[in-house]
């Protein structure tokens, strides 16, 4: 699987990424061996890149990418973990997360970008993980305290990435507006937006896109699916889109698209996860995937050819905005710093 770099740095990130939110026990239980055969169907299948977070299933997430990836050659694979969520003892368990994970809530999270906090966050994941280093390491979910995390987290991490203790360093979000500021006003390498420029929302075209291009810094692409209503070739009413019961408006433009996709020979789900790509700025879209047949099936969209002609097309019905770039204007404009790197090399 092709490797892409992170502008200015070392670190190399395969095309698709695994994302193990859903590792986490994700809305549901993902039995351990699940769990295990997915990370290992992902490595079967060439990818590399691997993000998970303190926040997801209180650390088992990070326990479970750990214990599947410590025996495997460490200079093979990049792991991201988060920042800005510390783990600490629950003094009032109920005996379930309430933030979406199906685990024991014997512990809580705590809102912390602090430098302190990086550090003793940082401190946590290693002993979790049982790795030696994490290679990309995001703020996560700072919508509320972007001073904190601009003026304390990032120099922090700034200067361990200085010290060559973390290769790439940024910031992970829901939205694109702040995003845009972090790479603009903060020493980010690389920022993970969630579901902001998907064939359903393109508003990161208003703000983080542009700042990636003008500054020469790099986008990793998750949530491509809109929670899932891009996930399947035919959309139904009940799905999800953005975390909520999708309306019936955006049912029907999905159902549209679709039906476009149809019509080039490819299929909803082939082109949401090729869609990202259309911009030269984005080198990875990370999918969350809970077991082996999630992997294989990813995957092999992944490789399908999505037709130029559907994005033309797209643009022409007005059902993706006309200043998407083409496919042909980002492969033929060079980026800053931004190198592509044969299968099988890169860190």
């Amino acid at each position: 699987m092709r490797t892409r770099k992170i502008t200015n740095t070392t670190v190399g990130v395969t095309e698709l990424g695994f994302g193990a939110s859903v590792i986490g026990n994700l809305y549901r239980v993902t039995p351990v061996q699940d769990a295990a055969s997915a990370i290992e169907a992902a490595w079967d299948s060439g990818i590399r890149y691997f993000d998970t977070a303190p926040h997801y299933g209180l650390g088992l997430s990070e326990q479970r990418l750990g214990a599947a990836l410590r025996d495997r050659p460490r200079e093979q694979y990049v792991v991201s973990s988060k920042v800005g969520r510390l783990l600490v003892p629950n003094e009032r368990p109920r005996g379930v997360d309430s933030e979406g994970f199906a685990v024991r809530d014997d512990l809580r999270r705590q809102w912390d970008f602090s430098r302190d906090g990086v550090l003793r966050s940082l401190d946590a994941t290693l002993e979790r993980t049982g790795l030696d280093r994490l290679d990309i390491v995001y703020v996560h979910d700072p919508d509320d305290h972007w001073r904190q995390a601009a003026e304390e987290a990032l120099p922090a991490l700034a200067d361990l990435r200085d010290q060559g203790v973390i290769g790439a360093i940024g910031a992970g979000m829901n939205q694109s507006a702040m995003l845009a500021r972090f790479l603009r006003e903060t020493a980010a390498d690389v920022v993970m937006l969630a579901g902001r420029y998907t064939l359903l929302d393109q508003s990161a075209l208003d703000d983080v896109l542009p700042a990636a291009r003008e500054h020469g810094k790099s986008v990793i692409a998750v949530g491509v699916f809109n929670s899932g209503l891009l996930s399947q070739d035919r959309p139904t009413p009940g799905m999800k889109y953005d975390y909520k019961d999708a309306p019936p408006e955006i049912v029907a433009r999905a159902l549209a698209l679709a039906e476009v996709c149809e019509r080039h020979g490819t299929t909803l789900p082939a082109a949401a996860i090729a869609f990202p790509f259309s911009h030269p700025s984005i080198i990875n879209v990370t999918l969350g995937m809970r077991n082996q047949e999630q992997v294989r099936h990813n995957v092999e969209l992944h490789r399908r050819h999505v037709p130029e002609a559907l994005w033309d097309d797209l643009r022409a019905q007005g059902l993706i905005r006309p200043d998407v770039p083409t496919r042909h204007s980002a492969e033929n404009t060079p980026e800053k710093g931004v190198r592509v790197v044969p299968d099988g090399q890169g860190h």
